[in-house]
């Protein structure tokens, strides 16, 4: 069954609210095996959500329409259902009762204008809200089954778990579910990673291939449909190791892994701290560190050194060395982690400095250097960064974390970020 979703809503689209509703819906009707094509969003206006129900209706078995059930005077999904169907809207007096216990049961005298929740169209049913006081609404339009909801997530999510996915699911058998496997990936474009999976996007149905691309990673998604779990889970295992071959030290981490957390297992096998010295990221690294519970247990501290002043009385950084190569120079980050190490006590340390911009400083803006100490290596990478200042900023936390995830797995003078990289500094053995 092919499944879609409407959101009403004039804040929706003013970005007033984001619409997370969406994206809880959309999962659950994946973990159910229902097909789900469509999203819209549309304003509160009668004529246009009527016009977005029956469009829906001529190309979806089932609708979920969340938001505009409540009380107010712009809360106008069950008059626009109405419409769509073209029913008469009719009145429910037991419920109408049910309303004014509720409120007298607080002690409160009920607005007249929540008796707009007892309205409904004609072949409609209603929806128990166990978490509210607006009636959900199931009803046949043009062949569609639409189902209203309240915007409210709590109240929206308990009827869709409760009520409507099973009701759906009822329909279609239990003989089929849908699973996902996102693989995490960094170092490489989005349309990089697409020409190396074009194949495998191109010749497969079941499982699909998408590509996602968020905060400087881009994100493999693999999508199967089965059975039952271990069904897909088969049929996404052959998919997922090819995308691994062909990525390799890219992809870094699946489904919930975060870059931090992938750290922390690193450093915890090899029973190795780890600390910053920062300068142009002015502490942004060390923070995304230590947002990770439980990170003392690995992260010692920080040095953020800003000035050449800076950097030569916390660091140890030769005045000579930044005169020689400048601020902005691989020389000088090497020499900004080894003496954070020192200083520090830490058996790694990610140093950054560089040119975040506006104003170009020795490099252009958008220039940066990150150095990697370990107790086997010191590497460095020069990357370009595009943007204003906080995107580089932004984009060069996050770089670096990878690029010490690959210093820790020993590959980070083998991993292919070319499009960014400009030379390497001499390793240190």
């Amino acid at each position: 069954m092919i499944v879609e979703t409407l959101a009403v809503g004039t804040e929706l689209l003013l970005g007033q609210i984001v619409n997370g509703n969406a994206a809880a819906i959309g999962s659950r009707l994946a973990d159910a095996g229902l097909d789900h094509y469509h999203q819209s969003v549309v304003g509160d206006n009668i004529d246009r959500i009527a016009e977005a129900i029956t469009s829906a209706a001529d190309r979806s078995g089932a609708l979920i329409i969340t938001g505009g059930i409540g009380p107010t005077l712009d809360d106008l999904t069950r008059d626009a259902m109405c419409q769509a169907a073209g029913a008469e809207m009719l009145f429910d007096d037991g419920y109408a009762t049910r309303l004014r216990e509720y409120w007298e049961s607080r002690g409160r005298s009920m607005p007249e204008s929540n008796l707009r929740q007892a309205h409904y169209p004609a072949g409609a049913e209603m929806i128990p809200n166990p978490k509210g006081t607006a009636p959900g609404l199931k009803m046949d339009i043009n062949g569609c089954l639409v189902f209203a909801v309240p915007g409210v997530p709590a109240e929206m999510i308990a009827m869709v778990d409760d009520v409507i996915v099973p009701f759906l699911r009822s329909l279609v058998g239990e003989g089929g579910v849908m699973v996902s496997r996102l693989l995490r990936s960094w170092g490489e474009s989005e349309s990089k990673v697409s020409e190396l999976l074009s194949d495998l996007y191109d010749d497969h149905t079941n499982p699909t291939l998408a590509f996602l691309a968020s905060s400087a990673e881009i994100k493999v998604r693999i999508t199967a449909k089965a059975e039952n779990a271990e069904s897909a889970a088969a049929l996404i295992a052959p998919m997922e190791d090819e995308v691994r071959r062909r990525l390799g030290s890219r992809v870094f981490g699946a489904d919930d892994d975060t870059i931090e957390a992938v750290l922390f297992r690193l450093l915890g096998e090899r029973d190795w701290t780890i600390g910053t010295a920062e300068s142009a990221t002015g502490g942004l690294v060390a923070g995304r560190i230590t947002a990770v519970p439980g990170s003392s247990a690995h992260f010692v501290g920080g040095i953020v050194a800003y000035s050449a002043e800076a950097k030569q009385r916390t660091l140890d950084v030769p005045a000579k060395l930044i005169e020689e190569h400048g601020l902005v120079s691989e020389s000088v980050a090497i020499a900004m982690a080894e003496g954070g190490a020192a200083r520090l006590g830490a058996d790694v340390v990610v140093a950054v400095t560089g040119s975040a911009g506006p104003d170009a400083l020795e490099q252009k803006p958008g220039t940066m250097v990150i150095a990697v100490r370990t107790p086997e290596e010191t590497v460095a990478r020069t990357l370009y960064m595009p943007g204003d200042r906080e995107r580089v900023r932004t984009y060069t936390t996050t770089a670096a974390l990878h690029i010490t995830r690959l210093a820790l797995m020993s590959a980070a003078k083998e991993a292919d970020i070319s499009h960014w990289v400009r030379r390497d500094a001499a390793s240190r053995k």
